[in-house]
């Protein structure tokens, strides 16, 4: 594959089949004039009046706003904030103290102003993070992508000075693993040319880089199999535990890893591969994914459990439970402070805390936070000094509060509100309802629903995800409030299997031949929706992204009376070559190998794009995706518009020269991509603007 993603060599029977693989030629002549000509017919439709840029120009505002949280992360004494706003659309990297925070107007001492690079580089970055060394803060390894793209460039950037370093550690543009082990060493995987990439496109070699040397000549500490999704090295700097970690990950939901001790030998953390493990001080915190039997007892999936760590690597097996799941609840994610251990737990999908003492017999109590029908997230904390956290709290009609707390040793101080969102659209008459659908094998499928219930039925905007663990957890969006429920609209969010909502089991429910079970509960919940009065098929849009836009696919192709418009975005959509394509190998995990006769058998049952027909009637369609996408190909969406077009499907088509996999790389190119969606959904099931 080259590096703009084409593949060179399709077979004579795929290319047989397909008559548009040229479209998988990212930057080639013929597909950026195709899809130019695809862009100015679409924009013609949804575009050019005065209710759309008065729309598009009401989501920058929003996008934009001077008001919003700058939410902060500490790096020892200071707290550090990225922020995009009109002026600074690409972004200013800067910092303050929590006394000036507090004070709602900080003096913000700035970094790096990614505009004013970008325009004296002449070229389009975007701020990809920034991994600043500890203990002193003073160093960081800055990344920059063009256009968006996941591929980024690294910079060592001087935080006294706020400029780069003379021959400091830098990398050219590549999908790369990079951290610090001290001031002078890093972990580095990167593109090194044959051999040093895996077939996913993502490191499969970790080196120990020394300052002045090459990167070609720094020892290699670990190697992945080539077949591997990528390999990995990371130093835990924790002040007296310091040790490093080397490993691979065979598929996107195993992993393999070993403690790397001085001398060089590896020790294997023997853990089923499918587990997830945290190693914190003295203990080996281990997720389970799948059920897992311990010295002689078993724990289900999505158990979390803790052992000693040397103990454990010498063959002690003795465990303590931190949480079991229920039916009802999961353990969506958790942090350690200095001297608690924070659980981000799912009850029916709303989010609660609580906190754990290792010093007090891991004992247990609630950190009360968040609304009802709402979520909280831990944003931050500093496990190496102190009890400090910072929490993000909100729900789809709440904005956003943020929270700075300290926890105790017996119980906790209420946290202090540090800021408070701003209302973005008037939500008065709305209400936020939990039901369940009930889908074809008879399992609940939760989903919520945003809106004023007196005005249904009526127009209603629908999305999901339904892979790779991935919660939809209620959060405050400012675009979906303002674009569609202040004008009318209801919103919903499904819940569906092969996300994280229950766990793993919900994830493994929808795993390979059982993909099926998301597209079922999907169109569970839209005909749920009918069966209530909230909406009618002719009024219910759709839009969801990635691998939401595969669901999006296969709503389009096997259950098109159910929607009246459907928006596709950087999707998924050949499942025939999908694992050809950029990062597509490291999916066969969750969905199957299409080389694999038996799972060809089950994904080419829903893969949208050989399922497309002439004769179906479809609802119409908006496909969206972005030229810079180095995950998802953007040939995905072009095929599909191609193809339907050929059929004589109406479809309108949207591609963003920049913006990566989120389709946008700043606030402007977001709110028009927005304003586009809401365009075409209120044009097909709404009432015109």
């Amino acid at each position: 594959m080259g590096e703009d993603g084409r593949v060179s060599s399709p077979t004579t029977t795929q290319a047989a089949d397909d008559p548009y693989l040229w479209l998988e030629d990212v930057t080639g002549d013929e597909a950026l004039t195709w899809v130019q000509e695809r862009n100015a017919e679409s924009l013609g439709v949804l575009t050019g009046s005065a209710e759309f840029d008065e729309l598009r120009d009401g989501l920058r505002a929003v996008l934009d706003a001077d008001d919003r949280i700058p939410y902060v992360r500490r790096r020892g004494e200071l707290l550090y904030n990225f922020w995009q706003d009109a002026e600074h659309p690409r972004g200013l990297w800067r910092r303050t103290t929590l006394e000036s925070y507090r004070t709602g107007d900080p003096d913000w001492e700035l970094l790096l102003d990614v505009d004013a690079l970008a325009a004296a580089e002449d070229e389009n970055w975007v701020w990809a993070g920034a991994g600043v060394r500890y203990p002193d803060y003073s160093r960081a390894l800055v990344q920059l992508s063009r256009g968006g793209a996941d591929a980024t460039v690294v910079r060592e950037f001087d935080l006294p000075t706020k400029g780069w370093v003379t021959d400091g550690f830098t990398l050219p543009e590549a999908k790369s693993r990079i951290g610090w082990i001290d001031d002078d060493t890093v972990f580095v995987g990167t593109d090194l040319g044959p051999g040093s990439l895996t077939t996913s496109g993502y490191p499969r070699v970790m080196r120990r880089w020394r300052r002045g040397q090459s990167v070609t000549d720094a020892e290699v500490v670990f190697t992945a199999e080539e077949t591997d999704v990528a390999a990995f090295a990371g130093h835990d700097h924790t002040p007296g535990y310091e040790r490093d970690f080397v490993g691979r990950s065979p598929d996107f939901h195993t992993t393999e890893e070993y403690l790397l001790r001085p001398d060089g030998t590896q020790v294997l953390i023997d853990v089923p591969p499918d587990a997830e493990t945290d190693v914190e001080r003295e203990w080996l915190l281990v997720r389970t994914r799948s059920p897992w039997t311990v010295a002689g007892e078993e724990h289900p999936a999505g158990s979390l459990l803790c052992f000693d760590l040397e103990a454990y690597l010498a063959g002690d097996r003795t465990a303590r439970v931190l949480f079991a799941p229920t039916a009802s609840r999961s353990l969506s994610h958790h942090a350690w402070t200095k001297n608690h251990l924070v659980l981000t737990v799912l009850t029916d999908v709303v989010t609660r805390l609580e906190v754990l003492t290792p010093s007090r017999d891991w004992a247990r109590r609630d950190l009360p936070a968040g609304p009802e029908l709402g979520s909280v997230d831990v944003v931050g904390v500093d496990p190496d000094q102190s009890d400090e956290y910072f929490l993000d709290t909100d729900g789809y009609t709440r904005p956003s509060t943020f929270l700075r707390g300290e926890l105790g040793l017996e119980s906790d101080p209420a946290p202090e509100v540090l800021r408070t969102a701003p209302a973005r659209f008037d939500a008065s008459g709305l209400e936020v309802r939990q039901f369940f659908a009930t889908s074809d094998d008879g399992t609940r499928i939760p989903y919520f629903v945003v809106g004023d219930p007196s005005s249904t039925p009526g127009p209603t905007l629908m999305t999901g995800y339904g892979g790779f663990e991935i919660a939809l957890t209620p959060g405050y969006s400012g675009v979906i409030g303002r674009g569609w429920l202040a004008r009318g609209g209801t919103y919903v969010v499904a819940n569906i299997r092969g996300g994280g909502e229950y766990g793993p089991t919900w994830h493994t429910a929808a795993l390979g031949e059982h993909r099926h079970r998301a597209y079922e509960d999907f169109a569970a919940v839209a005909r749920d929706l009918v069966d209530r009065g909230i909406t009618t098929a002719s009024q219910l849009a759709i839009h969801g992204g990635s691998n939401g836009g595969l669901l999006m696919g296969v709503m389009l192709t096997r259950y098109p009376q159910l929607f009246g418009a459907i928006v596709v975005m950087v999707p998924l959509f050949d499942m025939r070559r999908f694992h050809l394509l950029l990062a597509g190998a490291s999916w066969m995990a969750e969905y199957g190998d299409p080389d694999d006769p038996e799972a060809w058998g089950w994904i080419s049952q829903y893969s949208p794009y050989q399922n497309l027909r002439a004769d179906a009637a479809y609802p119409p369609v908006l496909v969206t995706t972005s030229t810079r996408d180095d995950r998802v190909h953007p040939a995905h969406a072009r095929k599909a518009v191609a193809r339907l077009r050929e059929q004589g499907h109406r479809v309108e088509y949207y591609e963003n020269i920049e913006g990566g996999h989120g389709g946008a790389a700043d606030n402007a190119q977001r709110a028009f991509q927005w304003a586009l969606v809401f365009t075409f959904c209120w044009q097909q099931v709404g009432s015109a603007m």
